[in-house]
């Protein structure tokens, strides 16, 4: 099953391993269709979340995900991270992680930069701890 990534699990990150112990092979880099907003949680993983108005894309990367490893990814992922369904640009609609609402409360959001990416090369770090 397809699942899309938008934080540390992404190539080269910290979380990386997770995807790749679970089995999961990348499939291509995409983007979300401009309903979403991110947030930075503590400067470790972000956070993304859908709105009826007011998003932006958001850069994620899509992997294909063994149905038996989905688990597994979700209970190594922070606290407050859970998959839900993400549109991607080109239309198709797939499973993403998500942060729930509760997480992003008074942190620092980054949807401007348009993906984790971006974040932390903009603020010269290497990629953070923690998930997605």
């Amino acid at each position: 099953m397809l699942l899309a990534v938008n934080g540390t699990l992404m190539r080269g990150l910290e979380l990386n391993g997770n995807l790749l112990a679970a089995g999961a092979r990348f499939v291509r880099e995409a983007r979300t269709v401009p309903a979403y907003r991110l947030w930075s949680i503590g400067d470790r993983h972000p956070a993304m979340q859908r709105f009826a108005a007011g998003g932006a894309a958001i850069a994620v990367e899509v992997w294909d995900v063994p149905p038996a490893g989905l688990a597994d990814i979700l209970l190594k992922e922070p606290p407050g991270l859970c998959i839900g369904k993400v549109t991607l640009d080109d239309g198709t609609e797939t499973l993403g992680v998500l942060g729930e609402p509760a997480l992003c409360e008074g942190q620092r959001e980054i949807t401007r930069y348009g993906g984790w990416r971006a974040y932390i090369a903009a603020r010269g770090g290497a990629g953070g701890s923690g998930a997605r």
